[in-house]
């Protein structure tokens, strides 16, 4: 009973303290109401169009800025790999379906916007920007320049001619999966298997295993001078296990293509998955 009667005073007490504020809220309602009668009622309801008119431009501005902001995702994707692993015939392919017989050697990267229009899943035509980067040692830091905006990296892999260039190739991928901009902003990469329209392409299972060995090795080699090694901005994959594409910060896949005969379907997908809404 005592505790009861305690909440009963307390109850009071919070009761005549809020008292002067309702005083003056009402004195303050009053003096709105009778001010507004004042106004003649044009001009009033000329002040609440104008209210209302600025509430829907601010909200339509902020909605344009929401949607502006979501369409700010980056609509590139790269193209690299070493000499020789078609990427540049893949590069034309995927911008008009022109087949290019033979080797073609970048000096420089190739640039164009295409539109996917193998419209197989009644996906929307999206422009993408698509870089060809020359896969040349020397011209390889021209990657940096297109990394910041990329949304995805096609690694072009020659299926055909793949062992003798493991090593290499290998080691191009690690530098890249080590990147800093390609590890905090998680850009997905595809191995791109191309070539394998030739009889004694290797399959992509085999290319992905073998890859995944001479990175573990790189790794371990690596780790071993790190502290004097500036090149890579991350480590690669858990300690003591064997290394897999699956431990990359960033999603890994594999595919196969064929530059030559227009096998790109699976390339496609991966932009697009890259660069949809």
């Amino acid at each position: 009973m005592e505790g009861l009667e305690q909440w009963k005073d307390q109850l009071e007490q919070l009761k005549s303290q809020l008292e002067p504020w309702k005083n003056q809220l009402e004195k303050c309602l009053h003096e709105v109401i009778e001010y507004l009668n004042q106004i003649p009622p044009v001009q009033l309801y000329a002040a609440i169009a104008v209210l209302l008119i600025s509430t829907l431009l601010l909200l339509s501005s902020k909605y344009k800025c929401f949607r502006l902001f979501k369409r700010a995702k980056s609509n590139t994707v790269i193209l690299t790999g070493l000499s020789g692993s078609g990427k540049t015939v893949l590069f034309y392919q995927l911008r008009d379906g022109s087949v290019h017989q033979g080797t073609i050697t970048s000096m420089e990267p190739n640039e164009s916007t295409i539109v996917l229009n193998s419209d197989s899943n009644k996906r929307k035509s999206k422009p993408v920007h698509i870089v060809d980067v020359p896969g040349h040692s020397r011209l390889r830091p021209k990657l940096d320049e297109f990394l910041p905006r990329a949304a995805g990296i096609v690694f072009v892999v020659d299926s055909l001619e793949f062992l003798p260039n493991c090593h290499l190739a290998s080691e191009y991928l690690y530098d890249i999966l080590t990147k800093a901009s390609v590890v905090k902003k998680k850009i997905p990469v595809l191995i791109c298997c191309n070539k394998n329209d030739k009889v004694t392409a290797h399959t992509k299972e085999f290319i992905r295993k073998q890859m995944e060995k001479e990175i573990d090795k790189l790794r371990a080699s690596r780790s071993a001078i790190s502290a004097a090694d500036i090149s890579n901005d991350f480590t690669l994959g858990v300690p003591e296990e064997p290394f897999t594409f699956s431990q990359c910060r960033n999603k890994v896949t594999v595919a196969e293509s064929s530059g030559l005969t227009g096998e790109v379907g699976q390339v496609e997908q991966f932009i697009w998955e890259c660069v949809k809404p």
